[in-house]
Order: C-alpha cells, then structure tokens, then sequence
C-alpha cells in the first residue's frame, strides 16, 4: 500500500469517526432537551391571568390555566396541516383573558379538510367556559414559508398557512400573544388532539446515522487490510 493510499485511507477514518462522534453527541443533546421538555409538563401550573410571559422558550410546554371568554366570531384555519396522512387545519380561537391586554389564541385541535374546500367548517360552540387549561406552546412551523402566507382569508372563519402573531391582531383588531395554548386533550369543545414532545430530529435517528457512520469506517478498515494483503502477496509471489 502506497503512502497516498494509506493517507487516503486515514483521512477518511478521520472525517467518518468524526461524523460518527458528531451524531452521537447530536443524540445525547436530543435526549437532554426531551427530558427538559417532559419536566417542564410535570411541573406546575402557570395562572395566565397573573403572570405575564416575556420569554415563550422559557416556559414552552408548561402548563397553563386561563380565565375569560372566546371569541367565536373570529376563529382562524391554520391550513396545510396533516394527520395521519389527511390533511387538515388546525382550529385557533382567541380567548379574551379577563384583566388582559391581549388575547391567546386556543389551539382547539386538528379537524380534517371536507370534500370542498370553499366549505368553511362549522365551528360553533355549546358552551363558553370561562376558564380553560392546557400547554404553552409556540405557532406551528412550516419549512417553506411562501410569500404572503402569513395574510389571512378575509371571511371568517380566517384560513392562514403561517401564523403571524402582529399580523393575526391586526386583522382582529386587539393584540393577541406571541404564543398558543394547545387545549387540554380531555377538555370538551375541541377536535383532535394529539398533543406531544418532539424534535425535529429523535435521538433514534441520530444513532441509527451514526451506526451508519461507524459502519462504513469498520468496511473501510477490512478493504484497506485486504488490499493491503492482496499487495503484499502480488510482491512476495
């Protein structure tokens, strides 16, 4: 084996081995931010009616309770939502909070597309309660925000493929927050709820591309020995 080939050959242990290291320090770190987000649901409830958020990282996932009534003149459509493979909206209805500049808006749930899409869903209530409870939660992102995504329908209910907080206050003419409230899953005038911690990437997945990483350093090692031997037979016959 010339000392190109074995230059080759160690440059690429480097950079595989490094991307392996690489994912599996990915995995540890996916692994620390689920366990942060699971403590930041057991811990306890934030009363919305006293405590101000500036920060919506901070307390992401926490729990919340919230006092006033909804606004269920002007809901909006959150569109391009998929469920099971359907795709849908997501159904959020300002909650005008008692002693509160700005509203929240209730993330009710996920409710699927009819056969006509110019047939707005029915999304009337029985009830207004006057307190309602569930996670603290940022809007939902989309990987590709198109141009003017953010602008809502004009009628109501408002369909927007991107929520945009100062946007969306605008067009109902009072502030609502820079956050969401996913609705307690058991709570009663909601869809579909299947609330969860994520990210983006689940430490499986990272260990499973640095298995793959590993994997091709080790078949890289038994080519370089073969060849290595394969060479050195053709020289000593």
């Amino acid at each position: 084996m010339s000392w190109l080939g074995l230059s080759a050959y160690l440059l690429l242990m480097l950079l595989l081995c490094s991307l392996g290291s690489w994912q599996l320090s990915r995995a540890e770190q996916k692994k620390q931010l689920l366990l942060q987000q699971q403590a930041a649901i057991d811990s306890g409830v934030i009363d919305l009616n006293r405590q101000t958020i500036i920060d919506v990282a901070t307390v992401r996932y926490r729990k919340a309770r919230l006092n006033g009534r909804y606004d269920f003149a002007h809901q909006f459509l959150l569109d391009n939502r998929i469920m099971d493979g359907k795709s849908g909206y997501f159904v959020l209805t300002p909650f005008r909070a008692d002693g509160l500049p700005a509203a929240v808006l209730i993330n009710r749930g996920w409710l699927a597309v009819g056969g006509d899409r110019n047939q707005m869903p029915d999304l009337s209530m029985r009830t207004e309660p006057t307190e309602v409870t569930g996670r603290i939660n940022e809007f939902p992102s989309v990987g590709l925000v198109l141009k003017g995504a953010e602008i809502p329908t004009e009628n109501w209910p408002s369909v927007v493929q991107v929520v945009d907080s100062k946007v969306l206050s605008q067009k109902l003419g009072y502030e609502i927050a820079a956050f969401q409230i996913e609705l307690e899953p058991s709570a009663a005038e909601g869809y579909k709820r299947e609330w969860k911690i994520n990210v983006p990437i689940p430490p499986e997945k990272h260990l499973a591309y640095a298995v793959q990483w590993f994997g091709l350093a080790l078949t890289l090692t038994a080519l370089f020995i073969w060849i290595s031997i394969k060479n050195r037979s053709e020289h000593t016959a």
